[in-house]
Order: structure tokens, then C-alpha cells, then sequence
């Protein structure tokens, strides 16, 4: 059995209502961290786990996306002809670091769906799904993506949800473990996934947050599974119906993660990886250090 891990999609086509009014003229997934976009972030975590076939789900509204993943040479001999060599490189460097293929939602039908459309261009491949909404940050050859695939390799190829354990009274937010059995610290089987359960009801404090390792059955699930809420296909709804036929298993990555779908989320992500550039670190505790908090 192949256990490589060739692909990452990541969905983009959403539309960020919750960061409205800026989602209204400018991708949700390019809002920035200081001077890069979210969704940078999340390539790279790809990237630094070995993989560099991205296949980003878009709508037709997210041609910022493209534009700045791809080559543009009349801004490239701009730039060299101001004599800014280092910025010509960087946006070189930014536009050739990896393979992305695109494919369109047309039509958001749900998590599940976006999912779905990437078969076109995955095939038979095992594959990495990553939220465009959150970024980790972690420490150098250690990313939450490369552990996941990890687990799968341990796991014989079994399809692998990424999360962390998370404060008690957190867990209605989110996609709460059910599981079966601990395989070691980090790798657990599960009986099954409990989608925002009632505090009183959570089976466990271990929360999915954003992140899988599939095989490409999968997409089999995935073809069979049925509209749920909101007329929509929902990625939860065809693991269980695989967690029915096979062990699907849980694994708790290292990493700190930031969900930058919400304005809190996003804040925090900025000061955090501002307080780790080495351009910047210094000069900004200094900022940090004359505020006045009050209470």
C-alpha cells in the first residue's frame, strides 16, 4: 500500500461573512499576517511537511488568490530596475515555490463538497485537507501537517483527524472525539466524532480542528454522502459513514493554532508571529511595553 502523502487542499471558496466589510472586495484567505496573506501561512506548513501539489478549491470571486501566486515579470523588472533586487526575488520565490492547480466551486454546497471537487486533480493520491482558515505555528521541522502524516503511515493508511485537546467549556465549538482506544499519546482510534455537543454531552475534550489526512477512498464517502444541515455535504458526515466500514483515528498535533476565521483568532496570530520576526520582535515589545491596558 502507497502511504506517501502527495497532495494538500486547502477550500477557498467561502465567504468570510464573519470578517465583512473587507470579504466583500478581497479574499478571505488573504487577509494579511503583517505582510503575507493566511493562506501563506498554511501553504508553507505544507510545504515544510514535504508537500508541494496544492490544490486550492476557489469560487470565481477569489482572483486575488491567483494573482498573487502567480509570475509577474513586468513587476519583476519594475522592481529590478529600482534597484530592489531582495524584493524581486521574493515575489519570484512566492510564485514558484510550489504547484497549484485551481478548481472552481461553483456552487457552495459545503465543506464536503469542496472536498469532493478535488478528485479531479488528486485522483488515486492520498491527500492533506487543511482549512484556509487556520494557521499554526511550530517548532522548525515539526509541522501539525507533517505529524498528521505520521499518524497515517502508523495508522496503515487509515484516514487521520487533526486536532488538539481544548479547555472543557470550549468543546460546543467544536467536532468532539469519541474514542475507542489510545494507540500511543498522540494517536487515538475513535468510535466516532460528536459534532458541537451540548457541554454535558462531549465524550472528550479532544476537538477537530481543521485539519485531515485522507486516503483517496474517501471520495467515495464522500460521492454517497448526503445533504445535511443547510443543504450542504458535510466532510464529518462522510468520515462517520467510513468510521462505519474501517477505523478512522484521531491525532493531537503540536502546534499552537490560530483561527483566523475569527477577528479574536486573527488578532492573536498577528501578535504572536510579530513577536517571532526577528525585523520586528524587538521594536514591538517596546510598543507593547508603553500601552496602557487599564483594566
Amino acid at each position: 500500500m502507497d502511504l506517501n502523502v502527495k497532495y494538500a487542499v486547502i477550500p477557498c471558496a467561502g465567504r468570510g461573512t464573519r470578517f465583512l466589510p473587507i470579504t466583500k472586495g478581497v479574499a478571505k484567505e488573504m487577509c494579511p499576517i503583517i505582510d503575507r496573506p493566511t493562506l501563506d501561512y498554511i501553504i508553507e506548513e505544507c510545504i515544510d511537511s514535504g508537500i508541494t501539489n496544492i490544490v486550492l478549491i476557489v469560487s470565481k470571486d477569489k482572483a486575488d488568490i491567483k494573482k498573487y501566486y502567480s509570475i509577474d515579470e513586468e513587476f519583476e523588472k519594475e522592481l529590478e530596475r529600482a534597484g530592489k533586487i531582495k524584493e524581486r526575488d521574493l515575489i519570484r520565490k512566492i510564485a514558484t515555490k510550489c504547484h497549484i492547480d485551481y478548481v472552481l466551486q461553483e456552487e457552495l454546497l459545503g465543506l464536503g463538497h469542496a472536498v469532493l471537487l478535488s478528485k479531479e486533480v488528486v485522483k488515486d493520491n492520498n491527500f492533506i485537507v487543511c482549512c484556509g482558515d487556520d494557521i499554526c505555528t511550530y517548532e522548525k521541522g515539526n509541522p501539525p501537517v507533517k505529524q498528521l502524516i505520521e499518524g497515517f503511515k502508523m495508522s496503515g493508511g487509515k484516514c487521520i483527524v487533526g486536532g488538539k485537546k481544548v479547555p472543557h467549556a470550549d468543546i460546543v465549538k467544536y467536532g468532539a472525539m469519541d474514542v475507542k482506544e489510545a494507540i500511543n499519546d498522540r494517536l487515538y482510534s475513535l468510535k466516532g466524532i460528536i459534532e458541537k455537543p451540548k457541554l454535558e454531552e462531549a465524550p472528550s475534550d479532544l476537538a477537530s480542528l481543521g485539519k485531515w489526512c485522507f486516503p483517496a477512498k474517501i471520495y467515495d464517502y464522500l460521492a454517497k454522502t448526503p445533504k445535511g444541515k443547510g443543504g450542504e455535504i458535510q466532510l464529518t458526515d462522510a468520515i462517520a459513514l467510513l468510521n462505519k466500514d474501517e477505523d478512522v483515528y484521531f491525532y493531537d498535533f503540536i502546534g499552537t493554532r490560530y483561527d483566523c476565521g475569527d477577528k479574536l483568532g486573527y488578532l492573536k496570530a498577528i501578535v504572536d508571529i510579530a513577536l517571532t520576526r526577528e525585523d520586528l520582535k524587538d521594536r514591538f515589545k517596546e510598543y507593547l511595553k508603553t500601552l496602557d491596558l487599564g483594566e
